[in-house]
């Protein structure tokens, strides 16, 4: 009996860990490796729609895949940087430029170029329970 209470527990232990896994490789392959979380909250009085406050950092070299999102995303630029958009000549994101993304259009799609980082903090109002990041095809 003791025997199997142990192996029922292994197992259980076992299939949690698939699982935390398992999200974990989910969330990483609908977000940015760069983007780090910093609050989020229901937005109140919009049933079904919440606030992601985060910053992100991309290196010289790091690159931002062509992207939407469901719902808003407001931008501070931290620190400014170089960026090249695919097919397109470099343009500089200053220190301190705002950028707003709105619903469902396409943004990003750059390279950061040049030797400093692009610093960024974000804050997404978008529909709860759907992936932050829909990468273009």
């Amino acid at each position: 009996m003791k025997v199997n209470t142990s192996v029922r527990a292994l197992a259980g232990a076992l299939l949690f860990g698939l699982g935390v896994a398992t999200g974990q490789l989910a969330q990483t392959s609908t977000d940015s490796p760069q983007r780090v979380e910093q609050r989020r909250a229901d937005l109140t009085g919009a049933p079904g729609m919440e606030v992601i406050a985060s910053v992100a950092e991309y290196k010289p070299g790091d690159s931002l895949g062509l992207h939407t999102h469901h719902g808003v995303e407001a931008a501070y630029v931290l620190q400014g940087a170089s960026v090249q958009p695919q097919g397109k000549e470099p343009i500089v994101l200053p220190t301190g430029a705002t950028l707003l993304n709105l619903r469902d259009v396409k943004h990003a799609g750059f390279k950061v170029v040049g030797g400093t980082s692009l610093r960024l903090f974000t804050v997404h109002i978008v529909d709860k329970g759907k992936p932050l990041y829909d990468y273009a095809q």
